[in-house]
């Protein structure tokens, strides 16, 4: 409903190796000018303002473009997958219990399965695989 079928065979025969996002942008800045000579626009400055709103809008899609287009490097996979598994053994080593209380010879850690702890692990590493 944003397109008339004319217009949008005209953006589907457009041949572009990239995506055509800005053709929209082209076509609004061309009927503006169009208004303006018509006179529908009555005021330069009001044509002006509405060129900027639609240049600050059409950049904007140009920066979320260049998101999409250029990928994560390896290096912050890495650095997370290392914090990930950090963060597990220190919580292995840091949630044990020890109570001093009870004079345990060289104050051993205990030796028990830390479940929650393992759970938490599996879905950090399983949400760093996504």
């Amino acid at each position: 409903g944003f397109m008339t079928r004319y217009e949008r065979k005209i953006f589907d025969d457009l041949k572009s190796p990239h995506l055509k996002y800005w053709v929209p942008f082209v076509w609004f800045g061309n009927l503006a000018s169009r208004a303006r000579k018509e006179g529908r626009i009555r005021d330069s400055v009001d044509l002006q303002t509405l060129m900027n709103e639609m240049n600050k809008y059409r950049s904007w899609c140009s920066l979320l473009f260049g998101y999409d287009w250029v990928g994560i490097p390896l290096v912050y996979t890495q650095v997370v997958t290392l914090a990930v598994y950090t963060f597990f053994f220190a919580c292995l080593i840091g949630r044990q219990f020890l109570d001093t209380d009870q004079g345990y010879q060289g104050h051993d850690l205990d030796l028990y399965i830390p479940i929650f702890t393992l759970l938490q692990f599996f879905f950090y590493a399983g949400w760093l695989k996504v």
